[in-house]
């Protein structure tokens, strides 16, 4: 069956966001006088729902502290999020070309719905994308399900999807969901760990996923 629904995440394959989150971990930590993170550390849980991140982070956080946290984390993001982050080279064009070649493009994010509608806002990409899954309205990665409603939205087989993302959770959820991947080179987890889930690529150009399709 031909492949029509390319699911993208956002932090990490799209947006060259990293340093952004794994900064505002650390601060969030800093205010709240836990252990500050290192740089990898921090950077490691990119992709997972906010809660689950942080429980990940600091597994001594009771569920009021890991609330307390999740605020204070959001309110850094959006402060330093006035400016969305850049998208990384190559992406921009490569999306409208592959919409332009009628894909149904798609976007599941370990980001708050809120998060997501602000950059789309933002950005002016809203009409780009014709679905979405966030963290926050449906299970979090690894787990198949955001992966699963928008096959079922779009009314799509796994095997006619393609989920593109730089993290091990990413490449997991899609292996949970057997849904074919596309892994990229330049985000958050190193290469080799992603060739782990048997990926159809993985890329260090977001434009050459065309070459793969």
């Amino acid at each position: 069956m031909s492949k029509k629904l390319l699911i993208f995440d956002w932090d990490g394959t799209l947006s060259d966001s990293v340093a952004r989150i794994s900064t505002c971990i650390q601060l969030a930590a800093e205010d709240h006088r836990l252990p500050i993170p290192g740089f990898d550390a921090a950077k490691e849980i990119i992709g997972l729902g906010l809660q689950e991140a942080i429980a990940q982070l600091f597994p001594q956080a009771n569920a009021e502290m890991v609330k307390a946290f999740s605020a204070t984390y959001s309110a850094h993001y959006r402060d330093q999020d006035q400016q969305p982050c850049a998208f990384f080279p190559g992406v921009l064009d490569t999306l409208n070309e592959l919409r332009a070649q009628n894909y149904l493009l798609a976007v599941a994010t370990g980001k708050s719905r809120a998060g997501l509608d602000r950059v789309l806002l933002a950005t002016e990409l809203g009409d780009l994308f014709h679905s979405s899954r966030c963290a926050d309205e449906t299970r979090s990665k690894p787990h198949p399900l955001m992966l699963q409603e928008l096959l079922t939205q779009h009314g799509m087989m796994p095997q006619q999807a393609v989920m593109v993302g730089d993290t091990e959770f990413d490449m997991e959820m899609a292996v949970n969901a057997k849904v074919p991947r596309i892994a990229v080179s330049y985000g958050a987890h190193e290469a080799h760990r992603l060739d782990a889930y048997s990926p159809i690529t993985c890329l260090d150009s977001f434009s050459d996923i065309i070459n793969y399709l």
